[in-house]
């Protein structure tokens, strides 16, 4: 019988260390996991854990910086004791979120057996000895392709994609094709149940534009996120656009799919002074309906407004946007990693605001439209 692989036990010190490197957000996660010998999965948790935490530092004056053992930093009373207590496993089960952080607590050498200690847990033995590995450079490729096609057919499921594939070459599993699209958060448009899932809990806005006459600037905001292929992974980007100008008010990048990269671009696109829209538009993913962008906002005073079940027309402009740059800038250039991307993607936005013709505009550019409204025909927007 196959001798079962010892589990990796991660110090705070190597997790702070990752974690610190997907919160610079120069690389995709899916390297940062290679470099270091660790699952993709687990960098994410890490990742928000310090986001969450950091200001922690700054609170308490001195005394926040002893931890709550004292000057020394030892442990708290509560947590003192040779067999570590109920009180101190309740405490490591409530702050571990993942599988991977749940089977961090089981000590091999534990008076219980790994079976009691897993069902304590409640995760499942194979849950506690798995080890994937992070994608392998043909995975990318295929997710890029994967990408590539459902810019070309965003109408194509699982099933077409697959056979798309097989017509180049590629011999994929409809169930590899079906998690790959999944963790890029690309889904086939059409009318369905749940177009766009959001969050457990959270609540859905109604779609306040139908039948509204748009005729001025920064009186709707749309925003969307997306997948952006790069040579050693993947990354998200999302944009603010106003609807009226198509102007390209802020956009920003990240490692991870989380409502913070959402928040920082609405924040973005409020920070130079301008008007706060009447209406913000989104789609019903879990990043636009999360408590955090939800607050952020109302919070200004714009209403919020997501797009129906199975209506990609509902947010076109900005889906028209995230073509564009796919096509004439990320998928040309081929970018090595976050800084690249970043340089490049700052490059073309500027590019595609102060120069680029919009035929729907004219041929003007979108900056011009929405420095100069008056000049397009625009009109406040009648409350």
């Amino acid at each position: 019988m196959k001798p079962k692989t010892k589990r990796k036990k991660h110090s705070a010190a190597f997790k702070a260390k990752v974690g610190m490197e997907a919160i610079l957000g120069v690389k995709p996660v899916g390297q940062i996991a290679r470099e270091y010998a660790v699952h993709p999965v687990q960098v994410s948790p890490w990742k928000t854990v310090i986001r969450e935490r950091l200001s922690e530092l700054f609170e308490g004056g001195r005394q926040g910086r002893r931890g709550p053992g004292g000057a020394g930093g030892g442990p708290a009373p509560e947590d003192r004791g040779a067999d570590g207590g109920p009180g101190l496993l309740e405490k490591k089960v409530q702050a571990a979120g993942t599988v991977s952080e749940l089977g961090e607590l089981v000590e091999a050498a534990h008076t219980l057996s790994v079976r009691e200690q897993c069902g304590l847990l409640g995760i499942s033995r194979s849950g506690y000895y798995y080890e994937a590995c992070p994608e392998s450079a043909e995975i990318l490729a295929l997710m890029r392709r994967l990408d590539e096609l459902h810019l070309k057919h965003p109408v194509y499921g699982s099933r077409r994609l697959g056979q798309m594939l097989a017509r180049t070459g590629w011999v994929v599993n409809r169930k590899r094709v079906m998690r790959l699209l999944q963790t890029m958060g690309i889904e086939a448009i059409h009318p369905k149940p749940r177009t766009s899932a959001p969050g457990a809990g959270h609540r859905i806005y109604p779609y306040l534009l139908k039948g509204l006459a748009i005729n001025g600037p920064d009186q709707v905001w749309c925003s969307d996120i997306t997948c952006v292929p790069l040579q050693r992974g993947f990354m998200y980007l999302v944009a603010v656009m106003d609807w009226w100008s198509r102007y390209v008010l802020a956009w920003a990048v990240s490692n991870t799919m989380d409502s913070d990269l959402c928040v920082r671009a609405w924040e973005r696109a409020l920070g130079r002074g301008r008007r706060v829209p009447d209406i913000s538009n989104t789609d019903q993913g879990s990043q636009f309906t999360s408590e955090a962008y939800i607050e952020a906002v109302e919070s200004t005073g714009a209403a919020v407004s997501m797009d129906g079940r199975g209506r990609w027309i509902d947010n076109r402009f900005i889906e028209r946007l995230r073509r564009s740059v796919k096509y004439e800038d990320i998928y040309i250039r081929d970018y090595l990693d976050g800084l690249e991307l970043g340089r490049g993607l700052n490059e073309w936005f500027a590019d595609y605001n102060e120069s680029r013709p919009h035929q729907a505009l004219n041929n003007a550019s979108p900056r011009d439209v929405y420095n100069d409204p008056a000049a397009h025909g625009a009109r406040p927007m009648r409350g």
